[in-house]
């Protein structure tokens, strides 16, 4: 690899977003973030949404502090969470309304509405995506339901293609992300247009889908001119952002991996090469990947829980800085508590530990009423090893695979108490890192659009080159607690 390349990856997870620059010279990637703002839901009336003009801005923002740095940007890469959309008018390209938030209950008000249409199993057998009422499907029978006239004249955006659409790019759908949303058929990667029918919804609001390492359009020359940079190519990355973190697991090519992306969500799983939708492993998803791969994986809660927890202790005016927040889960019992993260009673925000306080209470759980926060922190993370393990364990039998290690990979790789208590729950040791994984497989996905970059294998050999990892050993003494503790978490509803 010869010279020095650089590439803007927008990465914007449920809570924060970034833009991050990265630089590509003789094998290794260095980052550098170059702006930072928050992001979560914004509530109207009874109704939860993101801010996307907002967001849009805060991108913008984002490109003028890297055209600060260098004028010299390869590619512009962008990727979200899952999910959720924008509808547009097709005739003047605005925005139909603010884009709800999958944390929004619309979902659950449509899920008898479209298992009236078409069966849990069958809708699995069609698309091989895991039940979760806040899935697309849900969310555009609701949308039909409930605010109809948006459908009219209108186009159906991803949420990162439409941020992308903000800098200038083109009205398509990125594979990735569309296949989180139950909508597409897994062996074909199209739209299921029959169930598309069956639903009722409009062909036409539904855009070409396309593959990532898509080139999707360029610069605005509105925003070229501004920032006094050329119309760089906008390059549809894993735009579901576990695609892009995926992506920089630091194994390779030809080898397996069982691996977790750790941020508001955890996804555990692995790579195959076709899609599994066997009706009786409907805890699995099959979402697409980059290089051709399916990513069948299980969704957990993941760190939102500790993220709510954090939130709620701030507004309680306590001290909730992580050091803080560790020491206080140490000084608890292990195991007293277990709560399944994947319980509704977790999804929606705001007052997390009386909410898990009162599940406590629900499922019989002896002393629940006198929880203390630091029992409640501890529940928090012993449940969300056990959790990990309990789907490890069912990914291994779904596959007929043993894994030797679990990769750990995303933001919640910073949390070395959940990564220690993990490998004590798998009993086995636990691969942590990169921290950076959806920007670094974001940057790569671009550079080998570009070509900069040959392939996957190129890419993941990078990985190896560039970031550390931390081992995480088992503990003994705490194996056997969590031994114990998995017959609680497995009698829980």
């Amino acid at each position: 690899m010869a010279d020095k390349k650089y590439f803007l990856a927008f990465d914007l997870g449920a809570s924060s977003g970034r833009a991050i620059l990265g630089s590509l010279e003789n094998g290794k990637l260095d980052l550098q973030e170059v702006h930072r703002f928050e992001n979560g839901h914004k509530r109207l009336e009874n109704s939860l949404y993101w801010d996307y003009p907002a967001l849009a801005e805060e991108l913008k923002t984002g490109l003028g502090k890297a055209a600060a740095i260098t004028k010299d940007i390869a590619a512009i890469g962008i990727d979200t969470w899952g999910v959720d959309y924008v509808l547009f008018d097709r005739t003047s390209k605005e925005m139909v309304r603010l884009p709800y938030h999958y944390r929004d209950e619309r979902g659950d008000r449509a899920v008898p509405m479209v298992q009236k249409l078409i069966s849990k199993d069958e809708l699995y057998r069609r698309t091989g995506i895991q039940f979760m009422s806040l899935n697309t499907i849900y969310q555009l029978a609701a949308h039909k339901a409930e605010q109809p006239q948006d459908l009219q004249n209108a186009t159906f955006l991803p949420m990162p293609d439409a941020l992308g659409f903000a800098l200038g790019g083109d009205f398509t759908a990125e594979y990735t992300h569309v296949s989180t949303g139950n909508m597409l058929d897994p062996a074909k990667r199209e739209w299921d247009w029959e169930l598309i029918d069956m639903l009722g919804l409009p062909r036409d609001i539904f855009p070409k889908i396309v593959q990532p390492c898509t080139v999707g359009g360029k610069l605005s020359a509105e925003l070229a001119e501004k920032y006094g940079l050329p119309q760089i190519p906008i390059v549809k990355v894993g735009s579901h952002d576990t695609a892009s973190a995926v992506g920089a697991v630091p194994v390779a090519v030809g080898e397996d991996a069982a691996y977790v992306s750790c941020g508001t969500w955890a996804l555990l799983g692995c790579e195959l090469d076709e899609p599994c939708c066997d009706v009786n492993k409907q805890t699995f998803t099959n979402e697409g990947g980059l290089n051709g791969k399916i990513r069948y994986l299980s969704n957990i809660m993941g760190c939102w829980l500790l993220q709510e927890c954090r939130r709620d202790f701030k507004v309680r005016g306590m001290d909730a800085s992580f050091d803080t927040l560790e020491a206080m889960a140490e000084s608890a019992e292990p195991c007293k508590f277990v709560i399944n993260p994947n319980a509704a009673d977790f999804v929606a925000p705001d007052k997390m530990p009386e909410r898990i306080k009162n599940y406590c209470i629900a499922t019989g759980q002896a002393e629940a009423e006198n929880m203390s926060d630091a029992e409640i922190l501890r529940a928090v993370y012993d449940s969300l090893a056990l959790c990990m393990a309990d789907k490890l364990f069912e990914l291994e039998k779904a596959i007929g695979k043993e894994y030797a290690v679990l990769n750990i990979i995303g933001g919640g790789t910073k949390d070395s108490r959940l990564m220690s208590e993990t490998a004590s729950a798998i009993g086995k040791p636990v691969v942590a890192g990169p921290i950076e994984a959806t920007a670094i497989g974001n940057i790569l996905a671009q550079a080998v659009t570009v070509g900069f970059i040959a392939d996957w294998a190129e890419a993941r050999e990078t990985v190896r080159n560039s970031f550390p990892v931390v081992s995480y050993p088992t503990d003994e003494k705490l194996q056997k607690i969590f031994t114990e503790g998995m017959k609680k978490f497995k009698a829980l509803p």
